[in-house]
């Protein structure tokens, strides 16, 4: 499973992914310092990647989309080091592997992970 960090993650968390055997790209290593989300998301989409975020917006666009990926892991958790974020995704990596790489929207904060299937629609109620 490939991963893409978003701007706001730690570049050197690349590092500390790749010792783990999980190949990771951070978007500003693309080119993409300045990418608009959606931009992201399409090239997550486009290249079988899961992308790793701050940013809550992710998971807007795609339930308001009703796409079916790429997977997200929003990480909810701030001020996390490089190394201390690897050592979570890999965690993150190992309870919803399956998920994933079917298309999920995973939330991680500091008291669990919870992880959601694609594609997601909001209900009626939530567009007024």
């Amino acid at each position: 499973m490939k991963l893409l960090l978003d701007q706001g993650l730690p570049r050197s968390t690349v590092f500390h992914l790749r010792n783990q055997q999980i190949e990771a790209i951070h978007v500003g290593d693309r080119g993409l310092a300045t990418a608009t989300d959606s931009e992201i998301l399409d090239l997550g989409r486009l290249e079988g990647m899961v992308v790793v975020t701050l940013d809550a917006d992710f998971h807007s666009l795609l339930v308001l989309s009703g796409a079916t990926g790429p997977s997200v892991i929003r990480i909810r958790i701030e001020g996390l080091r490089g190394d201390d974020l690897a050592h979570l995704l890999v965690s993150v990596l190992q309870i919803g592997n399956d998920d994933l790489q079917k298309g999920a929207m995973v939330s991680v904060t500091e008291n669990g992970v919870r992880i959601r299937q694609l594609p997601m629609f909001r209900s009626p109620s939530e567009g007024r």
